[in-house]
């Protein structure tokens, strides 16, 4: 926001032109009346002088005025905020801007308070209605884990579906949930075995359908929120077996680094090809395996991204096309025990 001297005088050329004019019909005037060239051109040179210390001036007020807006615009974090802020000014044109910014900004400011509660109320439904869910999705579990046992197939493969369910519902809740992670993240001492034990317990029966074998290995210890660090793994390993290949098998094990610890789920997929890896986090974005499975979304990914950043976790991916995949999850000790 920089008013330059040629910028001034452009805006003022209208100004400038019916001076000239006045100045000129002034000398004509006065040479009429038989005003000598050389006193003509006195009174010419002092208006000239006159004009050119007015704009000057005026000039300078201005920028000075046009800097120090910039400058509060720069500081602000809510931008529609500026009418309430710009600096006084003596200008009649400066204070009708400056009444009309207001009153647009009082219109913005309360539209977006109308979209936040809408928002807000839209997020209470949807975590309201997950919760629902959950009851009946768990009865239904109960039932089919009772009748398992006496070889209904029936009850099997419902039994699987559920858990489908109940994943795409824990993704509609986290996601809900991903906004405000920190009204419901509880950093704790946290063995990443037992976490990885409870999701493969969970998933147990869609691993076995699959033929999926899986070797954990986990011996370190972090500081994070299990609950959250349990539905990312879900996430990574549902992704894994459903871009699976023959004799798919996939392990979880941990590394410790200088900066931290490693969670790295590796996997004998089909891998992903190199142009795709920077972009398997986007939203929406399914790629080549993608478009091969026609319920992916590119939503499950981009969640656990999401909450990774959030949570201050590391989320990248390691794969070569054909060979399989690693997601590792980078837990920064410094980070955690500052928290602490």
């Amino acid at each position: 926001m920089h008013m330059s001297p040629f910028s001034y005088l452009k805006d003022k050329f209208f100004l400038l032109l019916l001076q000239v004019a006045c100045m000129f019909l002034l000398g004509t005037f006065l040479y009429l009346t038989g005003y000598s060239f050389s006193n003509i051109f006195l009174i010419l040179l002092v208006w000239s002088l006159i004009l050119a210390f007015y704009l000057i001036i005026n000039w300078a007020e201005r920028q000075r005025y046009f800097i120090k807006a910039k400058t509060i615009l720069d500081q602000l974090d809510q931008r529609y905020l500026l009418g309430e802020l710009l600096p006084k000014s003596w200008h009649l044109e400066d204070r009708l801007y400056q009444e009309m910014i207001r009153k647009s900004n009082k219109s913005v400011i309360e539209r977006i308070h109308n979209i936040e509660e809408e928002k807000r109320e839209y997020k209470e439904y949807i975590e309201g209605w997950v919760h629902e869910i959950k009851a009946p999705i768990t009865s239904i579990t109960l039932i089919c884990e009772n009748r398992r046992h006496d070889g209904g197939a029936v009850f099997q493969r419902v039994g699987l579906e559920n858990q489908k369910i109940e994943n795409y519902a824990d993704m509609a809740l986290y996601y809900a949930r991903s906004e405000d992670v920190y009204k419901d993240y509880m950093i704790q001492k946290t063995d990443l075995s037992e976490v990885v034990k409870d999701v493969l317990v969970k998933n147990r029966h869609y691993l076995i359908q699959n033929h999926v074998k899986a070797e954990v290995k986990c011996e370190d210890i972090v500081y994070t929120d299990g609950k959250w660090i349990a539905f990312i793994l879900n996430q990574l390993i549902l992704n894994s077996v459903k871009y699976q290949k023959e004799n798919p098998y996939f392990k979880i094990y941990t590394r410790k680094i200088k900066t931290g610890v490693f969670l790295i789920l590796e996997d004998n997929g089909v891998g992903i090809k190199g142009e795709e890896c920077s972009r398997i986090f986007e939203k929406g974005f399914t790629g080549s395996n993608g478009r091969s499975h026609e319920r992916a979304t590119g939503m499950g990914l981009y969640l656990c991204k999401k909450l990774c950043k959030k949570l201050g976790i590391g989320l990248h991916v390691e794969s070569m096309w054909g060979t399989g995949t690693k997601m590792i999850l980078d837990f920064p000790v410094s980070n955690y025990l500052s928290k602490l």
